[in-house]
């Protein structure tokens, strides 16, 4: 059994500082002065404003985004404003190549063949699918049967909302592993650690010691498939994490989870 790394990284004060994983790109916006950045992807786009408002201009239309908020941008070409200190991230699985550099571009270098490709698009039923869709995080209920997790999809991802005041409760830690696709985690408020388990093969001589990786806020974890992981939160303060995934989770979807999942049917 080969396993790859945690990818850990930090987003750099210059904008656009990008990190990827094997499917998706996460794209940080942030300034001392207010600004616009020109963005563009081939698929929708996932904009997070979680600290202050932002606006986005698309088509010659100008959308303003709430602090606290989630939306879904429409593919094609477009300009993200942020004001003064602002700070927005933007996660697509169709980054239009601009030159950036990727952050933990050499992590990869070659391509991890477990994870599940993006495949084709879901196939977007909203009636006004050419628009900015915001959802203010406050106004998304908890799903019954998960108090805890706000869940929101694009055509081509996923993510999950976390957020909670001081520490995570030790005793009520979640760690588990996914066989088939990478998971994301965005530190956007408050400090983490990553706790990291690598499951032992016959070999062992290939056994990894457990890893516990701090990550404070605007670090970006790519965890891959197999590793079995949980992320806790320290300190006092609030906490936001942002659990990234693309392709989108269907599982969640079938759960019934997913705020906007009827926004999307499959293309096929």
């Amino acid at each position: 059994m080969t396993l790859r790394p945690v990818s850990l990284n930090y987003f750099l004060p210059e904008s656009p500082s990008v990190i990827r994983g094997n499917n998706f790109t996460v794209s940080c916006f942030q300034g001392q002065d207010a600004t616009a950045f020109s963005f563009g992807s081939t698929d929708e786009t996932i904009l997070i404003s979680a600290r202050n408002q932002a606006s986005v201009t698309l088509n010659g239309v100008e959308t303003q985004i709430l602090p606290r908020s989630v939306a879904i941008l429409p593919a094609g070409n477009m300009e993200i404003g942020i004001p003064k200190n602002g700070q927005v991230f933007a996660l697509t699985t169709g980054l239009i190549d601009d030159a950036n550099p990727v952050l933990n571009a050499e992590a990869y270098a070659q391509e991890d063949t477990r994870v599940r490709p993006v495949g084709q698009p879901l196939k977007v039923n909203h009636p006004k699918a050419h628009e900015v869709h915001v959802y203010p995080i406050d106004e998304v209920p908890f799903p019954v049967g998960n108090p805890r997790l706000k869940f929101l999809q694009s055509a081509t991802m996923s993510i999950n909302w976390v957020e909670y005041q001081g520490p995570r409760d030790r005793t009520k830690l979640s760690p588990h592993a996914h066989d088939d696709f990478e998971q994301g985690s965005l530190a956007i408020e408050g400090d983490f650690i990553h706790h990291i388990r690598a499951p032992w093969a016959r070999d062992a001589n290939t056994w990894l010691e457990d890893a516990h990786l701090e990550a404070s806020a605007g670090s970006l974890a790519i965890i891959p498939p197999d590793l079995i992981h949980t992320t806790e939160g320290v300190g006092v303060g609030p906490h936001i994490l942002i659990d990234v995934f693309g392709p989108v989770r269907r599982d969640f979807v079938e759960k019934g989870w997913m705020h906007n999942a009827g926004d999307y049917t499959s293309s096929s």
